[in-house]
């Protein structure tokens, strides 16, 4: 399992916490013997000396036997905690070689949980195994190995009893561990659900879908916990049937004991010993079964996260780390088609274009023309299905990842604002971006005149809203222009923006040197870009200048004239 590979850095902790268990096992099978050896000698005798010597060496291995156990706890939780940390980061890095499609077919919500639930998870059953696993059978058949030193025959009652509630043991986990299994594939579809009612919240008050969302989250909540009921219904028989089969085999061992102890050939102390011992053995079946359970869940578990390690990307890296400085083309597409779903329809069908270095691109069309999606193959967001992309002078998918993603800069549809200051936002992708640079771009953005008067250190909450919507959409556009490149990306980022301010941001953007390529539903947005692509159902049905479409489509002037009515009237 790939999960291991992380805890093999952390063999000597592995080794040492359960070696410091078994030793603290060994501690406590002698304590019987002691206490024995107190009542037999000690007390029969009258002999007080003795007795406070047995009761120093009791504390004594009290003593040490909790330094032993303080020592393995450590060294447990230690190698757990360490090779969690150490695993939650490659999950990371590994999740964010995924292309959005792999998100999109793996779901963000089972991602988050195969993260945190599932590794916590992992992170308990590692630490358990460690303290138990080799530490409660070594209790169990050590305890029956003493108690044939204290007496064969009293023994005996070991031999059935052990056994028996082994049997128990098995029998409860099987019908248990399925059940657990179960309930776990309903939380994730439970986490799926609340977060999608909690990312929707504004939609759901909107069409009043409240009480109908609570109705369908308190059906999947109530199977949840009636499935929780059956598999906890069966594993809490664990300790009520152990306890009736060690409890009866507690009595028949007095009965038994007595039986000898009346005769002369079995020492009272030595009836106290297979007590304890029969004791023992209770304790550390009914932590056997729990320990059980718990691998049982951190093994399904591990096998999900594993299954989230050996999904590969979609998106094969490139090796090139460098671009055609001399060509001319910035963007050349060369009938490409694109579908989400293996076998769907297209959402982009035979497209093709070609853009110069320094130019604008604009994107235009009606909802669901595929205008975003034409932008996210730019920045390879997504690969192609067939035809070919060239940026900057070779093929899209010859580029290693990152360089590219240095040099094509996306302005998303969304505008998202992660937690921390503005000035944190504006380095996200460029660390060492100067004070001056991030002036400069909130001011291209029209986003200097608010943000001047909070100041740079001023705080972002989660998803930025402690701000307007105009104010994030702007302060999306300035992150985008310190992140810098050849390209620039611009989804639909004026929609909040009233015309005066697009028109303004327009203008500092013109005076970038930077390919742009602007996707908007306002003609607005588009009027001096150097090629303009009309989207309709996928298939580009016209390109060219404003008024090269305004002169040959009839579909761009309807668009353009209902924006524009003053301009229809004067016409």
């Amino acid at each position: 399992m790939i999960l291991l590979g992380h805890l093999k850095k952390y063999v000597k902790e592995c080794i040492l916490a359960p070696l410091f268990k078994l030793l603290e096992a060994v501690l406590e099978l002698f304590v019987p013997l002691v206490v024995a050896s107190l009542i037999d000698v000690g007390i029969a005798n009258g002999d007080k000396g003795y007795i406070l010597r047995m009761i120093l060496v009791l504390f004594v291995l009290a003593l040490v036997g909790l330094a032993v156990s303080i020592t393995a706890q450590y060294f447990s939780a230690k190698a757990a905690a360490l090779f969690a940390r150490d695993t939650k980061r490659a999950l990371f890095r590994h999740i964010q070689t995924f292309s959005l499609a792999d998100c999109d077919r793996i779901g963000l919500p089972t991602l988050i949980n195969r993260m945190t639930g599932d590794m916590n998870q992992v992170q308990s059953g590692v630490n358990m195994t460690l303290r138990l696993l080799l530490r409660s059978p070594f209790v169990v058949f050590g305890a029956a190995i003493m108690a044939f030193t204290v007496d064969v025959k009293a023994a005996i009652i070991f031999v059935i009893v052990i056994p028996l509630m082994s049997l128990v043991v098995y029998v409860l986990l099987s019908m248990s561990v399925p059940r657990f299994r179960k309930v776990q594939g309903q939380v994730d579809q439970l986490l799926a659900q609340t977060r999608e009612n909690y990312k929707g919240a504004r939609v759901l008050r909107a069409f009043n879908l409240q009480d109908e969302q609570m109705k369908s989250f308190h059906e999947r909540n109530d199977a949840l916990v009636r499935n929780q009921l059956k598999a906890g219904g069966i594993s809490i028989l664990t300790n009520p049937l152990t306890s009736f089969i060690i409890n009866m085999g507690i009595i028949a061992v007095i009965w038994y004991g007595g039986i000898r102890v009346d005769f002369g050939s079995l020492s009272q102390g030595s009836v106290v010993a297979l007590f304890n011992y029969m004791n023992q053995i209770l304790v550390e079946l009914i932590k056997l079964a729990s320990l059980i359970q718990t691998m049982t869940r951190a093994l399904a578990s591990a096998r999900r996260v594993e299954t989230v390690f050996r999904t590969g990307s979609s998106m094969a890296d490139g090796e090139l780390e460098g671009c055609d400085e001399e060509c001319e083309d910035a963007i050349v597409f060369d009938h490409v088609t694109f579908r989400y779903n293996e076998g769907g329809a297209p959402v982009l069908d035979d497209i093709s274009f070609t853009l110069k270095r320094g130019q604008t691109l604009g994107i235009i069309g009606a909802t669901g023309s595929g205008k975003s999606t034409l932008g996210a193959l730019i920045g390879r967001l997504y690969d192609a299905d067939e035809g070919n992309i060239e940026i900057l002078g070779h093929p899209i998918r010859s580029y290693r990842l990152s360089f590219l993603h240095d040099r094509v800069s996306i302005v998303l549809q969304k505008a998202r604002l992660l937690r921390g200051t503005i000035e944190g936002n504006m380095k996200l992708a460029r660390p060492d971006a100067t004070t001056g640079q991030i002036e400069q771009a909130l001011r291209d953005a029209q986003a200097w005149d608010f943000v001047s008067d909070k100041g740079l250190d001023a705080p972002v909450e989660a998803g930025g809203r402690n701000f307007s919507g105009g104010q994030r959409q702007r302060l999306s556009i300035a992150r985008g222009l310190v992140h810098g490149g050849d390209i620039l990306i611009l989804d639909d980022s004026f929609s909040a923006l009233d015309y005066v301010t697009d028109s303004r941001v327009r203008k500092a953007l013109s005076e970038r040197s930077m390919t742009k390529v602007i996707i908007s539903q306002r003609t607005s947005s588009i009027l001096d870009a150097d090629l303009i692509l009309l989207l309709d159902n996928g298939r580009i049905i016209a390109s060219g200048r404003h008024e090269e479409l305004m002169a040959s489509s009839e579909v761009y002037r309807q668009i353009y004239y209902t924006q524009f009515e003053k301009e229809v009237e004067n016409a």
